[in-house]
């Protein structure tokens, strides 16, 4: 399990209820999480203050693998690109963390590889890398992205991608499986669907009604074998072989400590399968139209 800290740069998820994570609480989660053995930090410039945060929390010597993503490099207008730009972003994100490099820079927005800039936006990758700022350059995609595009034509070393109970699409249409052939490392993130596993049904807003009977008979079966949603979710991405890394992210420390023993707990195989939906406007929330 790696540690998201959107966080702790911005109110995020449709579950969270206490908004940013404060400075000491965040500071307490990254000692939880180094007392837990959890290795990898995943950030983004995009994520508010978050890598300002991590830089100002951070110890100058610690063991975490920190992933940080670069934001939209697709110039609005249709103007001149640079892949100069891309190592000028690296130095600004590396500047916040105060690192010298991280382990994994991504992109925030795969398809811009697949736009007339792409070849430029790949050589600022590998210039990262080529320089020592980066171990790993990687891409975070969607299931509705032209993945296999994006594999076939760049040298992608790993990916980030949604998998939860709900969304199984990468798994079904063998995607992951191609990227472990490849050798593509595969960090799995909105494992909790942005807190939408762990809401209650009636909570959850209008929006979802014509999911609703998916998601109780979810709760149901799980309910009937003594299982909480957040055990369920957990255990689900963790079961799953091609997934080198899974990314979670908390409000309060109390809130790793749970997932952390959670982890730890013997856990029996159950048919989640039933579950796998197909719906884009379900299972990617930046197509929630939520008021």
């Amino acid at each position: 399990m790696g540690l998201g800290t959107v966080q702790f740069g911005m109110d995020y998820g449709i579950s969270n209820q206490t908004g940013q994570t404060a400075l000491e609480e965040a500071k307490e989660i990254l000692e939880t999480a180094r007392r837990s053995g959890i290795s990898i930090i995943d950030t983004a410039a995009s994520y508010g203050k978050s890598e300002e945060v991590l830089g100002l929390l951070l110890p100058k010597e610690h063991s975490f693998r920190i992933t940080t993503k670069l934001p939209g490099l697709v110039p609005a207008n249709g103007g001149d690109f640079d892949s100069e730009e891309v190592v000028r972003l690296m130095e600004g994100s590396l500047l916040r963390l105060k690192q010298r490099s991280v382990y994994a820079l991504i992109l925030h927005r795969a398809d811009d590889l697949l736009t007339p800039y792409g070849e430029m936006i790949m050589r600022g990758l590998q210039k990262c890398k080529r320089m020592g700022f980066t171990e790993k350059i990687g891409v975070s995609i969607y299931a509705e992205d032209q993945i296999e595009e994006l594999i076939s034509r760049f040298p992608i070393d790993l990916i980030q991608a949604p998998v939860n109970l709900f969304d199984q699409r990468l798994i079904h249409n063998g995607f992951l499986k191609r990227c472990k052939q490849q050798g593509i490392e595969v960090h799995a993130r909105s494992v909790f669907l942005q807190g939408l596993l762990c809401m209650e049904p009636l909570e959850l807003p209008s929006y979802f009604l014509p999911y609703a009977a998916q998601i109780n008979k979810f709760r149901s079966y799980i309910s009937e074998r003594g299982i909480s949603p957040i055990g369920a979710a957990l255990s689900f991405v963790n079961d799953i072989p091609e997934v080198d890394a899974f990314v979670c992210g908390v409000n309060r420390q109390e809130q790793l400590q749970q997932l952390v023993s959670l982890l730890r707990q013997p856990t029996k195989w159950l048919d989640y399968s039933q579950f796998a939906a197909t719906d884009p406007a379900f299972l990617n929330p930046s197509q929630w139209k939520i008021s």
